[in-house]
């Protein structure tokens, strides 16, 4: 197992009719902003719910954060913040409101130009940009929509200048998080489907690298693989069944606050080249992932062969034929998995060809994702033969 440190001081507060727990966790005099996406908040009536709970409080609203947050959308957040002398952001939304809500909770105190927060990786900020940060905004989470874990973790990726660099520090956890399975009742089938196949990835983009002795993680990772094999369709396919979708959220929680990503080697190969084809093409997150992955495994077979060997077994249960045989079939099972959803997991069927290959490399390049994978080995040519294999 590799050295890791651990810190996570995210309260989760999960199950039914969780909600009014805003009015414990938030303080009573805070001035409070609440931050919201496209309008689904206020058409189901969360938001009149979440005004409610929180009482007497003086609440502001500010909605419209895009999917894939745009930084100019968040600036406008920062100002509210300061006109406003909010002390108290409240993100009810799914990843992208939550992302962008970490980067208005600090960015509204850094003095110079936020956009200075952003870096391409998962790094330390400088000390020059962090002796810059004032008082970050405390904020709590009700969540929308399972797939990005952000509930739970200190990350935020952002939309700024063509790009989708992250904002990464311990400075930006959230002070709580309110996980209601029914809250996520109403959202529509592809959304819980990109969540299902987006927390299947982060897992094996943790698992499906090269053994470190790390048996523990393995085991949780295994465990909520199968789980969301599961639980997938029942989920997308009948919104009501609570322990299925119960299952599905804190899945998609665990798979990215840290547990299972401690100690062992990361592939993020999957997750940035998605985000260019995202930016450029606009196709879903989740939607890239479930293209990407099956062929990330099958170009990448080589250096992954005993964990996908370790994937085939004891995630698929794939346990009759050679082994190449056994790694074939468990690509074939998790593409055909993903696709039993309604997720097409071809860049075909997205208008992307062959034509467009060169356009994506130029992006990698331009965003300096020459040396991708746990190996740093995903060279330009290699992304290229992961686009072909995904066509």
């Amino acid at each position: 197992m590799l050295n890791f440190d651990y810190y996570n001081p995210v309260r989760i507060i999960f199950g039914k009719d969780r909600l009014d727990a805003v009015n414990q966790y938030v303080p009573e005099d805070a001035r409070v902003l609440i931050t919201y996406g496209g309008g689904s908040a206020r058409r189901t009536g969360l938001l009149d719910r979440v005004k409610a709970a929180l009482g007497d409080r003086t609440v502001f609203e500010f909605g419209g954060i895009e999917p894939n947050p745009q930084y100019e959308t968040l600036l406008k957040g920062m100002d509210m913040v300061r006109r406003e002398k909010i002390d108290y952001l409240l993100a009810v939304g799914g990843g992208s409101v939550i992302d962008g809500t970490k980067f208005i909770a600090i960015g509204s105190d850094y003095s110079g130009d936020p956009g200075e927060l952003l870096q391409l990786g998962i790094g330390s900020l400088s000390e020059e940009t962090l002796g810059r940060i004032g008082s970050v905004l405390p904020y709590g989470v009700v969540l929308t929509l399972p797939a990005s874990g952000s509930e739970m973790n200190n990350g935020a990726c952002i939309s700024y200048k063509g790009g989708k660099p992250l904002v990464y520090s311990e400075k930006i956890y959230s002070q709580f998080s309110i996980l209601d399975p029914t809250i996520t009742a109403t959202l529509p089938k592809r959304q819980v489907a990109n969540g299902v196949v987006d927390t299947f990835v982060h897992i094996t983009e943790n698992y499906l690298t090269y053994p470190v002795g790390a048996r523990i993680q393995d085991r949780m990772a295994e465990g909520v693989l199968q789980t969301l094999i599961e639980i997938g369709n029942a989920t997308v396919s009948d919104p009501a069944n609570y322990e299925a979708r119960a299952n599905l959220v804190w899945g998609a929680t665990v798979a990215l606050n840290g547990f299972v990503n401690s100690g062992v080697p990361m592939d993020g190969t999957t997750h940035m080249i998605g985000l260019e084809l995202t930016v450029l093409y606009g196709i879903d997150h989740g939607t890239t992932t479930g293209i990407l992955w099956p062929a990330v495994m099958e170009v990448c077979r080589v250096q992954k062969r005993e964990k996908l060997l370790q994937f085939a077994q004891r995630v698929w249960q794939i346990c009759d034929g050679t082994d190449d045989e056994k790694i074939d079939l468990a690509i074939r099972k998790t593409r055909d998995f993903f696709e039993s959803m309604g997720m097409n997991t071809h860049l075909s069927a997205y208008g992307i060809s062959r034509e467009n290959i060169p356009e994506i490399l130029e992006k990698l390049k331009e965003h300096g994702m020459t040396a991708m994978s746990e190996r740093h080995n995903v060279d330009l040519e290699m992304s290229g033969k992961i686009l072909e294999m995904a066509l």
